[in-house]
């Protein structure tokens, strides 16, 4: 059974935690115990039952009645196993939302039918789009607030596609609910019989999961070069595929093939190593490998390139300067580069979407860029292959950036 990542985002008060509390109710993922913890803490506040207690645990998010954290939590369905990620929505806590979202393979984008697409709701569909994820539904809460109007639906659903589609993100589904009476969250509700797709937890079976690493093309980074007796040993760790003794390579950037002639592995005899493994390798020819260099299939390559758009989130105190010289580091390749371009940037504390200075970035700024580095290296899309898919930026050896690859 597969597991599939995503994360909930949406304005502060439109019922994330409310909606995963009860997913978890209606797939049977919450003890006994748990529910009357819930029924106690609602009854202590004097307030109904409310599952969004489930996810905002830290007694300061129960007295302000916000989500401050990113919390995983997990349930399954007949077909598979799902992580969820809450990703806070008050803006004090947007950097906790970066991170929990970078991890998602979908994203579900939660707005309320009563009052609409907020402020916030735009910057939590910017920042998807700016981390690249392609898989969204959006669910349109608190419909009981509405009366389960069609037309009331249809209306906040037009005003969030138009907004999706400016950001170049098409959503798979437009799904009216109701998380805190449960209507098509487990099943169709008939308050609802005018819609006709998909309940939510039918539309999470459609979508797609990450392959496993071990069933992606082959990709090993290579990290050092020992000579050990009479081998040469190129170590490194196999970040996807599997390797067997007497694969045809190739490597990067030199396009140099050879096959592998043995696998090496501390007190361990063994022809075959598969992805997460940091193994050593011979090769049957004497090519010549640095360490930076990606070992992988010769049908099957990263793209090598010296030029890519990326996501990035500026860290350093001091600013980033128009064309400053930076360096790049991506597993275990290092190449000098510079930023070449800043299509869009936002401050990460507000979301607020910044439209001056766009030739530099500023402390705990996001922006989408073009990469351009001095010698080609090997990438894929975060989305294809995280671990060719992120890098960080360096400057006087202190990291002053972390990014993804989105584009090339």
């Amino acid at each position: 059974m597969d597991t599939l990542k995503f994360v909930i985002v949406g304005h502060v008060d439109h019922g994330k935690s409310t909606l995963i509390g009860r997913l978890l109710y209606d797939t049977k993922s919450l003890s006994s115990d748990r529910l009357k913890e819930i029924e106690k803490i609602s009854k202590d506040l004097g307030r109904q039952t409310e599952f969004a207690y489930l996810l905002d645990h830290l007694e300061e998010e129960r007295r302000q009645g916000i989500t401050i954290d990113t919390t995983q939590v997990f349930f399954k369905t007949p077909k598979r196993e799902y992580v969820i990620i809450d990703a806070p929505g008050h803006i004090e806590f947007v950097k906790n939302m970066i991170t929990g979202a970078s991890q998602a393979e979908a994203a579900i984008l939660i707005v309320d039918a009563e009052e609409g697409v907020k402020e916030q709701s735009r910057r939590h569909a910017y920042i998807l789009s700016l981390l690249g994820i392609k898989q969204v539904i959006v669910v349109l809460n608190k419909m009981d607030l509405v009366d389960f109007s069609q037309d009331k639906f249809n209306e906040v659903k037009s005003k969030v596609e138009e907004f999706l589609k400016s950001l170049g993100v098409t959503a798979i589904f437009y799904i009216p609910i109701s998380a805190l009476a449960g209507d098509n969250i487990a099943s169709n509700s008939k308050k609802m019989n005018w819609y006709p797709g998909p309940n939510f937890l039918e539309s999470l079976d459609t979508l797609t999961s990450r392959k496993l690493a071990q069933d992606r093309p082959l990709i090993f980074s290579v990290q050092d070069i020992y000579k050990i007796d009479d081998k040469r040993i190129i170590a490194g760790r196999l970040e996807a595929g599997v390797l067997k003794e007497g694969d045809s390579v190739e490597v990067l950037p030199s396009n140099q093939v050879t096959k592998v002639k043995s696998i090496e592995k501390y007190l361990e005899d063994t022809d075959t190593a598969y992805a997460g493994q940091s193994i050593g390798i011979t090769t049957e020819d004497a090519v010549f490998i640095n360490n930076g260099d990606i070992v992988c299939e010769t049908e099957e390559k990263p793209n090598l390139t010296d030029t890519f758009k990326a996501s990035i989130f500026w860290m350093a105190k001091d600013g980033l300067k128009n064309q400053e010289r930076l360096t790049i580091r991506c597993s275990t390749q290092e190449a000098k580069c510079n930023i070449e371009s800043i299509k869009t940037k936002i401050d990460s504390s507000t979301f607020e979407v910044i439209t001056k200075d766009q030739g530099i970035l500023n402390n705990l700024e996001v922006a989408q860029v073009t990469i351009k580095t001095k010698t080609p290296i090997a990438v894929k899309t975060f989305e294809d292959l995280q671990e060719l898919g992120r890098f960080v930026l360096v400057r006087d050896r202190n990291v002053c950036a972390g990014g993804i690859v989105t584009d090339f």
